[in-house]
């Protein structure tokens, strides 16, 4: 016998599929309503396309964190981190943008191996390395010690404080969000200390003195055999689309996609299933945090310059876009799909307030509102399936 109450469930089912879409929907006639053809012309919605490529590439990195249970606030310190670092190597070196681009990227994947690495238990170790190279590239060299001298003398200091760590705290595993709740200030702190280390005046701002591809990153190029691409959509939004596949391709047919995804529904499930958690933990942190860092070298082209006081409050945006999407807070659920749909939201909200003249309080009021519906929304969601 046929359950009557079926086809109310698949009507319900897909509502709730479609949620992200319809309130794209929903977010755009509600601004093509206010605000006509300047809202609605093609340069407008090119330019929001251009726009979401910050928030939305963070927030790629942000939900495979999200899927897997943990959360991240430190996604605008590292952007402004990595916008910093990149931007003082073109300036103070000669070295190629390309080689700038990977050292800012690696100091965003070395945050997120940090912080994974606290969350799974080794605190003591992240403390140990980090006062190990703080005594060896800066303190000792203070000193009057040199290079030399004072680097191996680092390593020494590292390595005792990595085995008295591994005696006395052994393992002391942290809540993601006091982690990067910690890491958001400390790695703000960072990219304000990067203009210090080795000049005499201390500024949050640095200009790379010297034009390079990274300019066109976020430019439209109307001439060139790929301006009728570029022309429309600049190599950032490129990017975003072929990160955004690749990141929905490798959660839906890769062992570490499905790991994820078991650690965010179950962790103790997923560890008797033989999954190694620690190692995926810190594989999902420094990937995600990676990928922010890949925001902070779009936002280094958008603003042409590295400043450490940059992207503060994108974490809010980040989350609610992952979270929009259909990402649950509580681990196990969330789409790529999903996150650049609530990216594109979160940003055509943006741009409609800004279009529509209103003071930025009431766009962070907006923001918080959204994300405190998109959450009582889930937590409804999953009442019900309960």
């Amino acid at each position: 016998m046929a359950n009557p109450n079926a086809a109310e469930f698949d009507w319900k089912k897909l509502l709730i599929k479609l949620g992200p879409v319809i309130g794209l929907v929903f977010v755009w006639l509600l601004f093509w309503s206010q605000l006509g053809g300047r809202f609605a012309n093609v340069p407008a919605q090119t330019e929001v396309l251009r726009q979401s490529a910050v928030i939305g590439i963070a927030a790629l990195g942000a939900t495979l964190i999200i899927i897997a249970g943990g959360i991240d606030l430190s996604v605008g310190s590292t952007i402004a981190l990595v916008s910093m670092v990149t931007a003082k190597l073109l300036r103070d070196t000669n070295m190629p943008p390309t080689l700038a681009v990977i050292l800012g990227l690696l100091a965003a994947a070395l945050c997120g191996f940090a912080i994974g690495a606290m969350v799974v238990g080794y605190v003591g170790r992240v403390v140990a390395v980090t006062l190990g190279l703080l005594c060896g590239f800066i303190w000792l060299p203070q000193q009057g010690l040199s290079l030399a001298v004072a680097v191996p003398l680092g390593a020494v200091i590292g390595a005792g404080l990595w085995f008295l760590s591994g005696v006395t705290l052994r393992e002391l595993k942290l809540a993601p969000f006091i982690v990067t709740l910690g890491m958001m200030g400390i790695i703000r702190g960072l990219a304000k200390m990067v203009n210090v280390y080795g000049n005499d005046q201390a500024s949050t701002q640095v200009s790379p003195g010297r034009e390079t591809w990274i300019d066109q990153l976020n430019a439209f190029q109307t001439e060139g055999p790929l301006s009728f691409i570029l022309g429309y959509f600049p190599i950032s939004v490129c990017l975003f689309v072929a990160l955004a596949i690749a990141m929905a391709l490798m959660l839906r047919y890769t062992k570490f996609g499905r790991h994820i995804y078991a650690i965010g529904s179950n962790e103790e499930t997923a560890r008797l299933c033989g999954v190694n958690i620690a190692r995926t933990k810190m594989l999902i942190y420094t990937l995600g945090i990676a990928l922010a860092g890949v925001s902070g070298v779009i936002l280094l082209a958008k603003i042409g310059q590295g400043n450490a006081t940059e992207a503060v409050g994108y974490e809010l945006a980040v989350i609610a876009a992952v979270v929009i999407g259909g990402a649950s807070l509580s681990g196990g659920e969330g789409s790529i799909l999903g996150t650049v749909i609530g990216a594109l939201i979160m940003q055509i909200v943006i741009f409609g307030c800004g279009k529509m003249q209103m003071d930025s309080y009431v766009q962070e009021i907006i923001t918080g509102s959204i994300i405190v519906a998109a959450v009582a929304l889930d937590q409804l969601r999953h009442r019900r399936a309960t």
